[in-house]
């Protein structure tokens, strides 16, 4: 890959974007609270997306796994069948090989779902050290820089209000969102001198043209 990178690197932005796997390594600096790295997919891989998307019943793997023991070939053995299971399976084998090379992980949690809703709706920090977000096609997890977030707004602070109303978003032409297969790094709130400054995002809304999303994270195990 070519490396194209966009320097956010402010007290309020706190983001950093990239084209370069090499780039995730940006979350280890003090100022920097998330991380994009965008990349491009096969038409392969993308097909069977589609087709996971396609189905009626919902996809959900949630478990805890030995990154050098576990067989990733034996995440959907229902869809084992389909034109591109094995390039999906690899993929996210590769994603999980970059997050525990990243942060000298054995073990993580990883949970792959199909969502038909806003999982989480409203703007937070995830009580986390540090996840990995990628969207499988449709439309993928938004967040906001530091500088248009009133985080005294964020959780009860809200009073109960939608981020609409709440006055949590300063600026909602500022709400940016992860592109589809794009790599995502969101500092929670429990890596160590960020609590206070954990990366805000929630769950895009579903529409009647991408009424469902495929959702990986991966999470200290």
């Amino acid at each position: 890959m070519v490396a194209t990178a966009q320097h956010l690197i402010t007290p309020v932005s706190r983001a950093y974007h990239s084209n370069n796997l090499a780039d995730l390594a940006q979350i280890y600096q003090p100022v920097i609270n998330l991380c994009v790295v965008e990349r491009q997919v096969d038409n392969e891989l993308e097909r069977f997306v589609g087709h996971l998307l396609r189905l009626p019943n919902q996809i959900s793997f949630v478990e805890s796994i030995d990154f050098a023991s576990f067989n990733f070939f034996s995440l959907l053995p229902q869809t084992g069948h389909l034109p591109g299971y094995r390039a999906f399976c690899k993929d996210v084998a590769g994603l999980t090989a970059l997050y525990c090379d990243l942060f000298e992980l054995k073990r993580v949690g990883l949970r792959l779902r199909t969502l038909d809703h806003a999982m989480c709706p409203k703007f937070h920090v995830d009580s986390v050290t540090c996840r990995m977000v990628c969207t499988y096609g449709d439309v993928g997890t938004e967040w906001l820089e530091d500088a248009y977030v009133d985080r005294r707004k964020l959780g009860t602070g809200s009073g109960g209000s939608n981020d609409e109303l709440s006055g949590l978003i300063m600026d909602a032409d500022a709400i940016q969102t992860i592109p589809a297969y794009a790599i995502g790094l969101l500092k929670g709130s429990c890596w160590e001198g960020n609590e206070q400054h954990g990366a805000v995002h929630r769950s895009p809304q579903l529409t009647h043209n991408s009424p469902k999303r495929l959702l990986l994270t991966l999470d200290f195990g």
